[in-house]
């Protein structure tokens, strides 16, 4: 693609096409950019493109997601593939040449783009391939034009953030090493010129915007930097930074106040993220951040003493609630809130009144129930008032027992008589009642489970007797629904301390509250009811199962199915879900309801494939579906093909439409409907119409349909193998066999895939493709081993050894190149089967080495008889050793050649991600069922060995290592058999 004006002019009408709201005008645009993206230049074509003064806007941004996408699915997806780059070399260089400068100099509505992509291919390249990178932002701190600057603070924002979740390593450390040695000194001078020119333009409202905009993004940065451990720098230079703290969070600039009362504005940001800063420095440095403690808790404390309820404030006030937090949990830090009026202020200043609902929240209750849900029991990522006030009076409560039992007691009676005298007009000082209890009272749990731990001093059950269960036994369900919710969220958090007879008397309660009009009330409903069915006891027998739940069953099916007729709760996730774990407690007893359950199941997926925009919801309908026809063809195997009938026209849709969200779904329940058809014989011909679709490459290329689609094929292999042969289609299965192979990310994928084959495809065809199949096998563990390939061609190479028989792996290895199975008993079995992790593919290991050792001709002959030994010390150490952990194993080691870098997980760039479903799972084989006690099977084994080749064994006994000789003897002895 050639860089000349005639083509720039294509390439903005392409993408001009590509805003189109016409699907018929965009999507081809769209497979047409994404079709020629791979030519040469295009990448530069669109950095042109954005670069373009007279361009218009909406194109320019256009061009700069398009490039921002391109850089996201294209810049290190041959990493993961080993195939050839996608992006030509020339290309990487000069995007890496102009992007930093283009990003600067483009408006913000380009340069946030730019920003992102530069953030993308500084994930892969930096610093090791793009060192150049920081050097080139720094010089740019010293231009004093603050829009380029904060351009390379947003950019070093974007670059740097992950350092504060990503896993502490050696490369980690050194790469923040090579940060700080160049961006540490001139970030803190930043720092200083930038507070310093906030006090020259202090009566220059536009000029403080944007200063005080660089001043936030140096505290991300700063932030970032600090959060894998204290730099030295840092910690030298504490007292510049401190003071820029403490000035920050006490300055106030009246021209920089907002009127808006919901959006934060640039002093709330500032503020907000200052908190961040010393509460990280607090939790993790509080032996260096002492010294300064006193003057923030003061500094914070007055903050939130003189902050507002507005909504734009709560970010601020949730990080500044958190510092307290966090400082009231150190135990030297305790003596400033050990005095009861200090605490009592707390309570009343600060607990209470963020503890409060306020008309925002009623607002967001009533006109954004899906927000108000996400905040409140999903525990969002951003951290409302209320969630931070909580935090404070668990803390304060743990550390503090007694005297909060005493400051909260007085004000929980205060709001529950002030409720008393009005419900209709007091019902909020009941809600933060409940709210106070909750936070008060917890004391540990866990998002499965609920509050497990909590105060003694706090009496639940009569308190949940008392003020929660009047609430849900109110006539009117849609009485004062924000109450409602709260009694609802009290027994789903104390669920588990509550028992099973106080939560079988709310059952019918929960059921009925399913009818309420408000979303938020009928969806805590559900999910309570969702959450209370799933629980188990010590047993892990259901609670709840069919025989407790029987009673209600009518109401609750028919009550979920009706919620989901309530408008705005078309597609609630929490009643699917709801309905999902109700048939899983019922199970067989829920077959009278799927005579009208499976027709409105169906009817919801043809309406929502028309256009998936609820992911947990669809999920949720899939695994519903998928438990359906096994509790419908448990009881009669024969009506599977009534669900056949009924679904199929919906799953032909769903894939000629390309409904991406939805296919890997529909793959894993074409494969639990094949299974279910296990036994009868044939496959019936509309799976073989899709069969030949099933090895199109483009299928292939989004990584969330790799592992169903893997396992359709290989429920096709399992029960039609011998039509897959008459239609002559092995060579397109080792295709994708070794697509998948080559993959670090799929390889294991490739091997489930291969031993279906040798297990069930006809042997003879099998055997005239190992010799190719083996070579393609060591030609990744040559040029790219990782751990999870080792583990997948060890378990592989004794699967063989089980199904045909060692001598003919010997042979098949042997016969690539002479000797070779010497290499592999060298560097792979011997070093490496005690890596095997799990339990069933440990079992076939040893079963494989067992059939090695004891079964082989040629472990005895001069070219492998010296492994002999060694094998069965490794063989031991699988029983005797405890599994490793992959995380220690050192991924980039050498076997046959070049090291490989560390292992991807998934293919880069935008896919529908692969989600198993749990009711639509394969069954696990164990190949070696017979087996059931492997130790005892090796001493067996050894046994027969020493009595078909008398003299030998004792030989080769000699050799062994005392300590294994002593664990032979333990294994012989519990099989009852003797070696020599």
């Amino acid at each position: 693609m050639e860089l000349n004006e005639a083509n720039l002019q294509l390439l903005a009408g392409y993408l001009q096409q590509t805003l189109s709201a016409d699907p018929n005008v965009r999507r081809p645009a769209e497979k047409l950019l994404e079709s020629t993206e791979l030519q040469q230049n295009y990448s530069v074509l669109l950095l042109n493109l954005i670069d373009k003064a007279d361009m218009d806007m909406t194109i320019r941004v256009a061009g700069a997601i398009a490039f921002k996408n391109y850089v996201k699915r294209n810049w290190a997806a041959h990493e993961d593939s080993n195939g050839p780059d996608r992006i030509h070399q020339s290309d990487r260089n000069t995007i890496k040449t102009l992007i930093v400068s283009l990003m600067l100099h483009s408006p913000t509505a380009l340069q946030k783009q730019l920003s992102d992509a530069v953030s993308i291919i500084g994930k892969h390249d930096f610093p090791k391939k793009w060192p150049q990178l920081i050097d080139e932002m720094v010089e740019k701190f010293a231009s004093g034009d603050f829009n380029i600057i904060n351009g390379v603070l947003q950019t070093a924002h974007s670059l740097f953030k992950r350092y504060r979740y990503e896993f502490k390593s050696q490369s980690l450390w050194e790469e923040i090493k090579f940060v700080l040695d160049r961006m540490a000194k001139p970030l803190t001078d930043l720092l200083q010129a930038t507070m310093q020119l906030a006090k020259v333009h202090e009566n220059n409202a536009q000029a403080l915007k944007v200063i005080y905009s660089s001043l936030v993004l140096v505290n991300k940065v700063f932030f970032s930097l600090n959060s894998q451990d204290l730099p030295e720098f840092f910690e030298d230079n504490m007292n510049t930074w401190m003071g820029a703290f403490i000035q920050q969070l006490a300055s106030d600039v009246p021209c920089l106040r907002t009127d808006d009362d919901e959006d934060a504005g640039v002093l709330e940001h500032l503020r907000s993220q200052v908190c961040e800063n010393i509460c990280l420095y607090a939790r993790k440095y509080d032996e260096e951040f002492k010294p300064y403690m006193e003057q923030f808790v003061t500094a914070v404390w007055e903050l939130l003493v003189k902050t507002s309820l507005h909504t734009k404030f709560d970010a601020l006030v949730s990080n500044a609630l958190q510092f307290l937090s966090v400082v009231a949990e150190r135990k030297h830090y305790q003596g400033i809130f050990e005095n009861p009026e200090i605490l009592a202020r707390i309570c009343e200043k600060v607990v209470i009144p963020n503890l409060d609902i306020r008309p925002s929240d009623e607002e967001l209750f009533e006109d954004s129930p899906d927000e108000y849900i996400r905040r409140d029991i999903e525990g969002s990522d951003i951290d409302t008032r209320r969630r931070a006030a909580c935090d404070l009076v668990k803390t304060l409560s743990q550390n503090f027992e007694q005297k909060i039992f005493g400051i909260f007691s007085q004000y929980l009676e205060i709001l529950l008589n002030k409720y008393k005298e009005n419900p209709v007009a007091n019902w909020r000082s009941k809600d933060t009642a409940i709210y106070l209890v909750t936070s008060w009272a917890s004391r540990g749990g866990t998002q499965k489970h609920g509050i497990t731990q909590a105060s003694e001093l706090v009496p639940l059950p009569t308190f949940c007797g008392q003020h929660i269960i009047p609430e849900l036994e109110r006539a009117n369900v849609n009485e004062i629904p924000v109450l409602k919710a709260a009694a609802i969220k009290f027994i789903m958090v104390f669920r588990t301390l509550l028992g099973p007879q106080t939560l079988a008397n709310c059952l019918p309660q929960l059921i009925r509250h399913l009818s309420a009009e408000s979303i938020v009330v009928h969806s805590y409903a559900a999910c309570s009811l969702e959450k209370i069915l799933f629980m188990r006891d010590s047993n892990q027998t259901l609670i709840f199962g069919a025989q407790v739940l029987a009673p209600h069953s009518n109401a609750l099916i028919s009550g979920l199915f009706a919620t989901l007729a309530i408008p705005g709760s078309a597609e609630n996730e929490y009643v699917m879900k709801a309905i999902m774990r109700s048939f899983h407690s019922l199970e067989g007893a829920a077959m009278p309801f799927m005579g009208v359950a499976l027709p409105r199941l169906t009817e919801i997926l043809t309406l929502v494939a028309k256009n998936p925009s609820r992911p947990h919801f669809n999920h949720y309908l899939f695994e519903t579906l998928s438990l359906s026809i096994k509790i419908v063809c448990q009881a009669e195997a024969s009506a599977v093909g009534s669900f056949e009938e009924a679904l199929f026209p919906v799953f032909q849709g769903i894939l000629q439409q390309d409904i991406v969200e939805f296919m890997p779904y529909v793959f894993q329940m074409l494969s639990l409907l094949l299974e279910v058809r296990e036994g009868s014989g044939t496959i019936p011909e509309p799976y073989w119409a899709l069969f030949p679709c099933l090895l199109a490459p483009p299928l292939w290329d989004r990584s969330g349909n790799v592992s169903p689609l893997i396992r359709l094929i290989s429920a096709f292999i399992k029960q039609g193998s011998a039509q897959i042969q008459s239609l002559g289609k092995l060579g397109g299965i080792l295709g994708v066999f070794q697509k998948m192979i080559a993959s670090k990310a799929n390889d294991h994928e490739g091997f489930y895939l291969l031993q279906n084959l040798l297990n069930y495809y006809p042997a003879a065809e099998m055997q005239t493709n190992m010799r190719q199949i083996f070579a393609l096998l060591f030609q990744r563990l040559s040029l790219s081993k990782t751990p999870k390939y080792l583990n997948g061609i060890i378990v592989f190479f004794c699967f063989y050894m089980i199904k045909q028989n060692p001598s003919s792996l010997v042979q098949l290895i042997d016969g690539i190149q002479p000797g070779m199975f010497g290499m592999v008993l060298e560097r792979v079995f011997i070093t490496d089967i005690t890596k095997v992790r799990k339990e069933l593919e440990r079992k076939m290991v040893a079963v494989g080495i067992t059939k090695l050792l004891t079964e082989c001709p040629e472990m005895l002959t001069p070219a492998y008889v010296s492994f002999w030994v060694p094998l069965l010390h490794a063989l031991i150490d699988l029983f005797e050793r405890p599994v490793e952990k992959l995380v220690n194993i050192e991924a980039d080691s050498e076997v046959f050649g070049a090291g490989a870098g560390p292992e991807l997980d998934a293919a880069p760039g935008y896919q529908a991600a692969f989600s198993q479903l749990s009711f639509a799972q394969p069954k696990v084989n164990d190949h070696v069922a017979e087996v059931s006690d492997v130790r005892k099977y090796l001493a067996s084994s050894l046994a027969k060995f020493g009595q078909a080749r008398p003299g030998e064994v004792p030989a080769l006994m000699g050799s062994i290592n005392a300590e294994y000789k002593q664990m032979l003897q333990k294994y012989c002895d519990q099989a009852g058999v003797s070696i020599v």
